[in-house]
């Protein structure tokens, strides 16, 4: 059977946590950064401002910022050549009105939709990313001068993966398990 090209993308885009040297070009970086723009969002609310941190010494300091707490992990970051770094913005009165309402923060909803486009627009040009939640958002904020009523949804590493990096075993639950029609039960 074939597969559709979105499904053969949807397959190849992972966490890509090991990086190569070479510098990311910035016709790519700008490429990413048109397609998270096109993102939907609740009322078109666009809650979202993308910092990219690619001066050496800003990356590294990020990379430090995300290896924070005493916990051994994101390691991997201090090799990523740039940082895509997700602040969320206020979302329309509407869209901050209906979340009140219905007890939901949309805002935080459309972070991980403009999220998913940077990592997949990533995979099409042949690189790789990796989410990271697990950060010093203080530190962050102080290096790339955000301010302190600001929140940093997410730090998003960027980079080519070395040449030859296995795409993962992409252990997936079968859909009989993630997927219902009707009804839950």
């Amino acid at each position: 059977m074939t597969r559709p090209p979105f499904y053969e993308l949807a397959g190849k885009r992972q966490s890509c946590r090991k990086y190569d040297k070479r510098p990311v070009e910035r016709e790519k970086i700008e490429q990413i950064l048109e397609s998270a723009r096109m993102a939907p969002s609740a009322s078109n609310s666009q809650p979202w401002t993308l910092i990219v941190a690619d001066d050496p010494d800003k990356v590294a300091q990020i990379a430090k910022a995300s290896v924070s707490g005493g916990i051994p992990i994101n390691k991997f970051a201090a090799h990523a050549p740039v940082f895509i770094v997700i602040v969320v913005e206020k979302a329309r009165t509407i869209t901050r009105l209906a979340g009140w309402i219905k007890e939901k923060d949309f805002a935080w909803t459309d972070l991980g939709i403009v999220a998913e486009h940077i990592c997949l627009q990533a995979t099409e040009l042949e690189l790789g990313t990796c989410m990271i939640g697990w950060f010093d958002e203080k530190k962050v904020r102080q290096i790339l001068d955000i301010p302190s009523n600001k929140r940093v949804g997410l730090l998003i590493t960027l980079g080519y993966p070395p040449e030859g990096y296995p795409l993962r075993k992409k252990i997936r639950k079968p859909l009989s398990e993630v997927v219902r029609y009707n009804r839950y039960k």
